[in-house]
């Protein structure tokens, strides 16, 4: 059916744009089969709403269409002008084709890549002057895709389409359902996050696509809740990592790990030859950010930080750590 349609409306748009005079429906209704069959099996009417509905899928498309009320036959008659439906000549300078290539080539993922390669080719065509960097350089820009996720959920963030996916938040043992209107997707500091509506919970939120389990699930309907003008997913991500946080927390860091902690600490110093102590901001989320490190991260302070991670780490834990190692280990 969507085959069919999608069809019906290339055959539509063709007609539209290639006459030199408005056609009436009757005119449209015999050139297209589509419409024939529909007539003939059906009513007038059939055909009417079948078209009506074609010419607005056109129009939301980004097609004009004009109507003149003055035709020969006293019908009305639609025409697509070829000047109001071109697109305007795309004029780069070097530098703007220059990003364009670089841009072209972060993209690992198989279908970004073959669409980039094909916008590079079509400027190349029309005459864009650019220079495609030279391979094999020391440093080349890339954004890994390795979720499932990800191209279900770019999708329906395009195309305004509601999903559904189970979710493990950091430190939970086991998934949750979640029913989500995808907004956007931005990767930060090696990770990919999804920014949107989640219906269940009222509220807007994000969600990390490597603790996504299972496939993504496509849902029936339209957004219920407005998308933002613009999301800003990093810093969304970074207020609950506890980034720019005014706050801060005491943790001890088993040497030789948690590097990424370290990167972010305000202070450190070696407490002995296993443990280093750090001062790292504090803010909404940080338990689940520390969870994550399991025993290779101690809480000092504050209590109500360490009471969290001591929770969260419980929910994860097998048998013999829920009977006290935990709370041994952090104390």
């Amino acid at each position: 059916m969507a085959i069919a349609k999608a069809e019906r409306l290339m055959n539509l748009a063709l007609c539209l744009m290639n006459t030199r005079r408005p056609l009436s429906k009757r005119e449209l209704r015999e050139s297209i089969e589509a419409y024939r069959e529909a007539w003939a099996q059906g009513s007038e009417d059939a055909f009417n709403r079948m078209f009506e509905r074609d010419k607005d899928d056109l129009r939301e498309l980004g097609l004009v269409i004009d109507v003149d009320e003055n035709t020969l036959d006293g019908e009305a008659g639609y025409l697509a002008r070829p000047d109001r439906n071109r697109l305007p000549e795309i004029a780069l300078d070097a530098e703007e084709a220059a990003a364009l290539s670089l841009a072209a080539k972060v993209w690992q993922q198989a279908r970004l890549s073959g669409a980039a390669s094909g916008a590079l080719q079509k400027l190349r065509a029309a005459g864009v002057p650019y220079t495609e960097a030279p391979a094999g350089t020391a440093l080349e820009p890339y954004i890994p895709v390795r979720e499932a996720a990800f191209e279900p959920l770019l999708l329906a963030a395009r195309d305004r389409r509601p999903v559904s996916f189970d979710y493990r938040k950091a430190g939970a043992a086991v998934v949750e359902p979640r029913s989500v209107e995808p907004w956007a997707l931005e990767c930060w500091r090696g990770h990919w996050y999804l920014a949107g509506w989640d219906r269940d919970r009222g509220a807007s939120r994000v969600f990390r696509l490597s603790r996504i389990a299972g496939k993504v699930r496509s849902r029936q309907g339209a957004f219920t809740a407005p998308v933002p003008e613009h999301v800003d997913v990093r810093a969304t991500v970074a207020r609950f990592a506890g980034e720019g946080a005014t706050a801060t927390a005491t943790v001890k860091v088993r040497g030789g790990s948690a590097y990424p902690l370290r990167a972010k600490a305000l202070a450190q110093r070696q407490v002995d030859c296993e443990w280093d102590e750090l001062e790292i901001p504090y803010g909404r989320g940080l338990a689940a950010d520390l969870s994550e490190y399991g025993a290779d991260v101690v809480v000092l302070a504050p209590q109500e930080l360490r009471a969290e991670l001591i929770e969260r780490l419980r929910a994860v834990a097998g048998p013999a750590v829920r009977a006290g190692v935990v709370e041994g280990e952090q104390a």
